[in-house]
């Protein structure tokens, strides 16, 4: 068990930014408003693509898991624990597209003993048009909703210290 204190939930999504090698690869950027609500912004470069101008529904999901995982987690670790993905659920409403400028937002339903359930929606503002991807030319692109263990910060950090 770490004999550190943990630091705050503020502290967490600053950490995270760093370290996280997934997002930074993709362009993901973290925030937070609270415990149990995350946002991430990316923009759809040539990366993301699966045929000419369309985003691969990969990216898509991964986006939605990182967002959905991030809320479960932000609530967590205020009493000391971590999340891992148990399962998720996705639909795709609209095509993404090269340049697009995506906001995924999500937020805790429920938080167990054991399991965190939460929900989210990526919106897009399409490359050209005016306006932030939260205000009225945003499109809903994905909807999702995922379920997340929660297990104690000490089991993973001792795993950390060994690596």
């Amino acid at each position: 068990m770490s004999t550190s204190p943990l630091p705050d939930w503020l502290a967490l999504v600053a950490g995270y930014n760093r370290i996280n090698a997934y997002g930074q690869a993709n362009g993901m950027a973290l925030s937070a408003s609270e415990p149990g609500r995350a946002e991430y912004r990316m923009v759809i470069g040539p990366a993301h693509l699966s045929s000419p101008g369309v985003a691969h529904g990969g990216v898509l999901a991964g986006l939605m898991d990182a967002v959905l995982g991030a809320a479960a987690l932000t609530l967590a670790f205020t009493a000391g624990e971590l999340v891992s993905t148990v399962e998720f659920k996705i639909n795709y409403l609209h095509p993404v597209r090269l340049g697009d400028e995506l906001r995924a937002v999500a937020q805790v339903d429920h938080a167990g003993k054991s399991l965190v359930v939460c929900s989210g929606v990526i919106y897009r503002q399409a490359a050209g048009e005016a306006g932030a991807t939260s205000g009225a030319n945003a499109t809903a692109v994905v909807q999702g909703m995922g379920t997340f263990n929660r297990y104690p910060a000490s089991k993973r950090l001792g795993e950390l210290g060994n690596e």
